[in-house]
């Protein structure tokens, strides 16, 4: 199977995408034997109880096998993964829904509706950086809802460390319309046009610098449309070239599957896997969903956040939290991943000089320092501060 449809000068043609080897590459099964950590496995999807493996996360050599499973699977397996149970109490999302709730009534009286990704303005209910929004409007909140091991780990796994973590709710009502099939970030969000200007190579780097996510915060049987995914088509090299084919479009809906989830559960999938919102066709189920956009550390995020004031809104909940041992290291860290930029890069390097050698300190490391020496409030926001100027330009 070459996939080999790059002309002369190394670029993908989509009318040379080859449709006989993007079948042969989605007629493939999951060998359980490859996913021994998954509970079941089902329609090739690897399903993982984190009641089960919450506690693994907190090993080092087994959250290190967990990971690398994961990325197995996002990589060259079914390209999707399920985690059942990754909240074990719920409370937290309920809380998030009735925010996120307020906060849709409040932008629509603001703007009457956002824009959407793959399906038109005004189908859904759709919040921008639904991560700093929860922040702002409930820091106790975003704390729990972040401080979670299993999210953490799964970004970890396709992204490594000091990933930059961003949100956007999707609440679909009864009737919403299926989205078109699609790729996603980065080259999966340029016109066919442009995305057709960047070399075979880097076709190959995008997928690598996202993970897409899915919270669900409320039980989402088949009928209330969950996303529709195609397992191992992230495997197919120019499939950023070949997914707004209409012959390719027709083999997804012909061969998509959908998994039914509940509150709690998290699914994590490649962004080079074809999916598709479904349609919710149930009379009367609201299907909310926040969906992660978890970016590389070497990539560009999708959204611009505030870290700065996120930091100052989490930090006074986290201390709390950290003195009065209410969350593990581990959860903690999670939560800081979540907020805090965990790059140095790009910074001024006259005013911010490396500290170690390398790289200057960042934000997230001196988060975690300040928890650890036990600042205070108002010198963590001068300390904050400090660095944001020494950034600047």
């Amino acid at each position: 199977m070459t996939q080999n449809v790059e002309n002369s000068l190394g670029y993908y043609d989509p009318e040379a995408c080859n449709l006989r080897e993007f079948t042969a590459l989605i007629d493939q099964q999951t060998d359980t034997a490859s996913v021994p950590r998954a509970i079941t496995v089902e329609k090739n999807i690897p399903v993982y109880d984190m009641a089960v493996l919450r506690s693994a996360l907190e090993e080092d050599q087994s959250r290190q096998e967990i990971m690398s499973e994961w990325a197995q699977v996002l990589l060259s397996g079914a390209g999707v993964i399920a985690l059942k149970g990754a909240y074990a109490d719920t409370t937290v999302l309920d809380e998030a829904t009735q925010l996120y709730e307020a906060i849709i009534a409040q932008e629509k009286q603001g703007c009457g509706g956002a824009g959407d990704h793959f399906a038109a303005s005004g189908a859904n209910d759709r919040i921008w950086n639904s991560l700093q929004k929860l922040c702002e409007a409930s820091p106790q909140v975003f704390l729990s809802y972040f401080a979670n091991t299993a999210i953490a780990a799964a970004c970890e796994a396709w992204l490594g460390p000091n990933y930059q973590m961003t949100a956007q709710v999707n609440l679909v009502h009864p009737g919403g319309a299926a989205q078109q099939a699609h790729r996603d970030y980065h080259l999966g969000f340029q016109a066919a046009d442009i995305s057709a200007l960047y070399p075979a190579h880097v076709h190959d780097v995008s997928p690598i610098l996202t993970l897409q996510g899915a919270i669900a915060h409320c039980d989402m049987p088949l009928e209330s449309g969950p996303t529709k995914l195609l397992p191992f088509s992230q495997i197919y090299r120019p499939g950023y070239a070949a997914w707004r084919r209409e012959d390719f479009r027709t083999v997804f809906e012909d061969r998509y599957v959908q998994l039914p989830l509940n509150k709690g559960d998290v699914v994590f999938f490649n962004p080079a896997l074809f999916h598709a919102a479904g349609a919710n066709t149930s009379p009367d189920i609201h299907r909310f969903v926040n969906l992660l956009q978890v970016s590389s550390a070497f990539g560009r995020a999708m959204e611009t956040i505030d870290r700065d004031r996120m930091c100052k809104l989490l930090y006074p909940k986290a201390r709390q939290a950290h003195l009065a041992n209410k969350l593990k290291a581990s959860e903690l860290s999670a939560a800081i991943a979540a907020t805090a930029e965990g790059y140095s890069f790009p910074t001024n390097l006259d005013r911010d000089p490396p500290s170690n050698g390398l790289a200057p300190e960042t934000q997230a490391a001196f988060f975690r320092r300040a928890l650890s020496e036990g600042m205070d409030d108002a010198l963590f926001t001068e300390q904050l501060n400090r660095m944001a100027n020494l950034r600047r330009a």
